[in-house]
């Protein structure tokens, strides 16, 4: 007899179809278990509660999912790790490479301010492709990224006219033009950190308009290549899992994120030598190199609100969710808005082993 995986697979080719919701749901469900620490200064416990209600959904998932980029390496924050399984790995289930940040903007959540949001890139291997999604072995990365306008202008000059490693006084005027912009109209996004401090000067002394964020960088690098997006390009340097998360998204949605490695030390530089990267430090990796192939899912829930995503809302009766949900192979882009019944809505949370009822939280009980 066929199991019910093998039947999903003959009957069901593009299994994806299906499958993607119930990434949504996990999301979903990282978001309004996490809801009830928002502000609360304590951003460990409410990673550990997302990954608890992602590991969750997981569990109800007929799939053989393996964890090859997870978040918890640059903090030690509790959370879902590199090697772990996910789903219920029946022998017939598709198999799935798996990124994850359970929470995109810690700091934002323990403070109560925006840009937060639960993440999730899944994608099923092509023949010939050992990991869709490439794990890199260093705490942070060079990041630049565009939307697809800017890609196609730079496509018709040639790739080599826009490099990462290029002084910003040339590649934002680059930019600006592919975007039939005046520099002093584009929008460059970068993180608020010390390291940035040089960076942040150059842009303000060309005129450009900054907007710096103190956290949540997977969703400043999609935000370029989003219709809409508030934002022209995200450069600088994060975390590098964000960095594979936002370029599953940019596949997408046909921008381009363009990395580099950036050792923060001599001890790391020596790390990744030793793990066979010496030949590759001073590789610039495109979307291409980070999300390989098309089986490419993203999805993404908002905890706070952020640009053109709002955050978890209550209403006497609904708990409300909004999520993005992306396909490389069609590049669909469904923004969903879910009304979760908060007297039926319930959350399968690993630590519980079964479902457990959304609460509303007590500080929205009075309004």
């Amino acid at each position: 007899m066929k199991t019910m995986a093998s039947n999903q697979v003959e009957n069901y080719p593009d299994i994806e179809r299906i499958i993607q919701f119930d990434f949504v749901r996990a999301t979903e469900g990282a978001a309004l278990t996490v809801y009830r620490w928002l502000g609360r200064g304590d951003k460990e416990k409410a990673d550990a509660a997302a990954s608890d209600a992602i590991r969750g959904m997981f569990d109800l998932m007929d799939i053989r999912g393996e964890v090859v980029i997870g978040e918890g390496l640059k903090d030690q924050a509790p959370g879902i790790f590199k090697g772990e399984k996910l789903g219920k790995w029946t022998p017939q289930a598709p198999l799935y490479d798996i990124a994850v940040d359970p929470i995109d903007g810690t700091t934002n959540v323990s403070k109560g301010t925006g840009s937060s949001l639960s993440v999730i890139a899944a994608a099923s291997p092509e023949p010939g492709v050992e990991c869709a999604l490439l794990d890199i072995p260093c705490f942070y990365v060079m990041k630049l990224a565009y939307g697809p306008q800017v890609k196609n202008y730079i496509r018709s000059l040639g790739v080599d006219c826009l490099k990462l490693t290029s002084p910003v006084d040339e590649l934002l005027p680059i930019i600006a033009r592919g975007l039939r912009k005046r520099l002093t109209d584009l929008v460059v996004c970068v993180l608020d950190r010390p390291r940035h401090e040089r960076l942040i000067a150059e842009i303000r002394s060309m005129g450009c308009a900054l907007r710096l964020i103190g956290d949540g960088d997977v969703t400043a690098a999609m935000l370029p290549s989003l219709p809409g997006g508030s934002i022209d390009v995200y450069i600088g340097i994060g975390g590098a899992p964000e960095a594979v998360l936002a370029a599953a998204a940019i596949k997408c949605l046909g921008g381009e994120i363009q990395i580099r490695l950036w050792p923060k030390d001599e001890r790391e530089r020596q790390y990744l030598v030793e793990q066979g990267w010496g030949d590759r430090l001073d590789q610039i990796f495109y979307t291409d190199d980070l999300a390989k192939g098309g089986n490419i899912i993203f999805c993404a829930t908002a905890i706070t609100d952020c640009p053109g995503i709002p955050g978890v809302r209550f209403t006497d009766k609904y708990a409300i969710t909004t999520s993005l949900l992306m396909r490389a192979k069609n590049r669909t882009i469904r923004k969903i808005e879910t009304y979760h019944n908060l007297n039926y809505k319930t959350i399968r949370l690993r630590s519980e082993k079964g479902e457990k009822f959304v609460s509303m939280p007590k500080s929205e009980a009075f309004l």
